[in-house]
Order: structure tokens, then sequence, then C-alpha cells
């Protein structure tokens, strides 16, 4: 099903529509004209969106949801093959396409500009969105977050050019056909499907290796987990490092890197492009939902930030961006992601938090998982505390209760993947932004 057969794509139904990839591919659909319905468990910011555009999402999943005359179901990694939904449309002979297969077949009729690696990818791509679209451009962008200067996940463009997010996890990365492929920085992660680094940077080898003669790879060439890896390239490879530092709205010398990789990508794109453009295009760049967020002031005055961090480097360096951001105390809620990764990068974590006054470690997100006991929240602040750091498990609710103690001087963040994010929103919601 190439990209110039979609418009035989009638009505597409979504199961997990509001994950971030999954609805900005909704998005993506609804505006080449197709009727789009979807379903997920709960609420959120993203389905939110959707209906403000138009799309039905149901809550919660039955086999009723799926439309009549439904031409393709496309469902997130996270909905298994016996989900309600799923099973109507193989009774019904259905076709189904997982997020990233659908994701590919849009990419191989566009000239794809894929933003991977393991952290900044999010930011990385709505910087290098926001950079060609006030370039004129025109690309069609897809961002893993809402990004503020969007007001979405997604941007419509007029071009082939196509700045999409990329996700190494169960090697969707390969699904894209990428004329330029940022890889940011590259460490182990998603344990769960990569039994080790070199399997990780396996996937990488291939991924740099299908990039055409007459593309890109936009990366730091003297990255250890990088370098060996692009002896496989055929297209000329740029060192995103040597861009010069931007100025920038967001914090962080991860956010500087961050920008210098999507300069160094715009320029792929557009060789035109002037440094004054691209510099103004980042000095004016809010950022996106989840990343560094400023949420507001909670009932004692403290500051509130949110941020995704999942991963122990980003936990680190976010803390350490946010220890220069104040003078008093840093208190931290952090949302584990998966027994796996807690498991496996178990040390890392332990050792992240040394920036931070009082660490609150909620209970382990399973997603996908089951818990098979090796791991837990107590543990993980145990250790913790081992490194110096008050730290304690506590739920959501014990952890806004905690927060409370922080006063005007201080900053309190949320951290993590699943949705502690509710608990800064609440605690924001005491007096607004």
């Amino acid at each position: 099903m190439p990209w110039y057969e979609l418009m035989e794509i009638k009505k597409a139904h979504f199961v997990g529509i509001g994950g971030v990839g999954m609805s900005a591919l909704a998005q993506l659909l609804a505006h080449e004209g197709v009727t789009v319905t979807g379903s997920d468990r709960s609420t959120s910011p993203t389905t939110e969106l959707l209906e403000s555009k138009g799309m039905h999402v149901h809550i919660g999943h039955a086999t009723e949801n799926v439309p009549e005359e439904c031409d393709v179901l496309i469902y997130s990694d996270a909905v298994p093959t016996d989900n309600p939904e799923r099973a109507e449309a193989a009774r019904r002979g259905i076709a189904q396409l997982s997020y990233f297969q659908m994701l590919g077949k849009v990419s191989a009729g566009k000239r794809t500009v894929a933003v991977s690696g393991t952290h900044g990818k999010t930011t990385t791509t709505g910087m290098l969105g926001k950079i060609l679209i006030d370039a004129r451009v025109s690309p069609t962008v897809v961002v893993g977050s809402i990004t503020k200067d969007f007001g979405s996940n997604y941007v419509a463009g007029n071009s082939d050019w196509f700045v999409v997010e990329a996700c190494e996890y169960k090697d969707h990365l390969l699904e894209l056909t990428s004329e330029v492929l940022v890889i940011t920085n590259l460490e182990w992660d998603h344990t769960d499907w990569f039994p080790s680094l070199e399997a990780l940077q396996e996937t990488f080898k291939k991924a740099i290796a299908k990039v055409p003669a007459r593309g890109v790879i936009v990366t730091d060439i003297k990255n250890p987990n990088i370098a060996p890896l692009l002896g496989a390239a055929q297209a000329r490879v740029v060192d995103y490092v040597t861009e010069p530092g931007y100025q920038l709205l967001l914090p962080g010398e991860f956010n500087q890197s961050n920008a210098r990789a999507a300069a160094a990508a715009a320029r792929a794109v557009l060789p035109s492009i002037t440094d004054a453009a691209i510099a103004a295009s980042l000095a004016s760049f809010h950022g996106t939902w989840r990343r560094f967020e400023y949420k507001g002031k909670s009932k004692s005055g403290a500051d509130v930030y949110d941020d995704y961090a999942h991963h122990p480097t980003a936990v680190r360096e976010t803390l350490h961006a946010a220890r220069q951001m104040t003078s008093g105390r840093l208190f931290v809620a952090f949302h584990p992601h998966l027994y796996s990764r807690t498991r496996d990068l178990f040390d890392d974590f332990a050792a992240s938090f040394t920036d931070a006054d009082k660490v609150f470690i909620a209970p382990i997100y399973a997603a996908r998982e089951e818990d098979d006991g090796s791991v837990s929240s107590e543990k993980l602040a145990e250790a913790i505390r081992a490194h110096g750091v008050d730290a304690s498990a506590l739920d959501f609710a014990g952890i806004e209760q905690a927060f409370a103690e922080a006063g005007p001087d201080d900053v309190v963040m949320t951290m993590g993947a699943g949705d502690i994010y509710q608990v800064a929103d609440a605690l924001a919601a005491h007096t607004g932004k």
C-alpha cells in the first residue's frame, strides 16, 4: 500500500489512538481526507486534541467501536492481538497494520528526515520542524509530543519533505525510508527488546546502511557508541557537534546538543538556509509537552516542572539543569517506566539523583510487562539513599502531599514516561501558571 494509494482508504480505525505517534498519524490521515475513528483506555491531552479536530475517540475497547466499512485498523505496540477490536477486525477480514508499518508506508512516498537516538529526539524533531517551517520548506511533521509552537504533535505540509521522530524499539526505525537520518546519541535502552548495547547498535548500523548515497547522516561522529557504526554508511556523514551554540529558551546543555543536531539537519534539507534564519527559529522555540515543561506554581509557591525523562542519563542531565535554576531545594518525583528497564539499568538509576534534595519514587509503571518481583520502587529508593540522597517510595497521593513541603524558593519536578505528569498538573492547578 504505497503512499499514493492511501487515498483509497476511506475509513481508518486506530486502537490506542491516544499515543503520541498514533494521534499524529491519525491527524495525517484525516488531513488526507480519511474518516478517522479510534479508541483508547482513557482520556488524555492527545485524545482531547483529536476530538477538537473532529475525530471521534471511544474511551475503552469494545468490538462495536470498529466502524462499518472500515478499510484498515491501525494499532499501537501496546495493543495485543487479543484486543477485542483487533479480534473483530480479524473476524471481518479488515487489514491490520501497526503504527510503524503505516508510518513506513507514508515515509516511502516522501523525502523523509528521521530523527532517532536514545535522548533528545522529540525536542530535536520539534526544533527541526520549526526551522524548516519558518524557512518556508513546508514539511509534514510528526513529533513524539505536543509541540507548543505548533499546538499539536502534527503539522500538515505542502512539500514532499517529511520530518518524523523515529523509534528504535522492535527495530521500528528500519520501517522508514530515510533520506536524512539524524542520530542524536546512543545508549543501551529498551532492554526488553535489545539484550545488549551491541544488539541496539546492530539496528542502528542497518539504519545507517539504508540511507542512500544521495542522502545525509547527521550525528556525533565521536560518540563511542556511534563511531564504530559509521563504516556502514554510503551517505555523507555530517558532524552536528561542529555547529555553534545557540540562544535558546530551553535550559540545559542537552538542549544545546538537540539544537545543534536540528541545525545540521536543516542544512542537509536546505543547504541555502542562513545562519541567521536557524538562530532566529531556535531562539523562539518554546519546547514540547513533558520536556522540561513549566507547569506553574504550587499552593505553597514552589515552581512546578514536568519532564519525560525515563533513562538514567536523561534523569541526571535534566536534574543537573534544574539544580542550576534554583537557590532553594529540588524535590523530584520519579515514575520508573517498565520493570525491565528499571532492573537492567538499576545501578545507573540509583546514581542519577545526586542533584536532588528529596526524591520520591512512584510505583513502577508496568505498561506491557508483568512484575517478576526482581525490582520495586522501594528497592530503588533504598539504592538512591545509599548515594546520600533522601529518597522514599510513595504512591501518587503521597507524593502530592510530600510536595507540599516545598516553598517559594524551591523547585518540584515530576519525571517519567508514565502518567506522573498528573501530579504536576494537580499541583499547578492550585494557582495556575
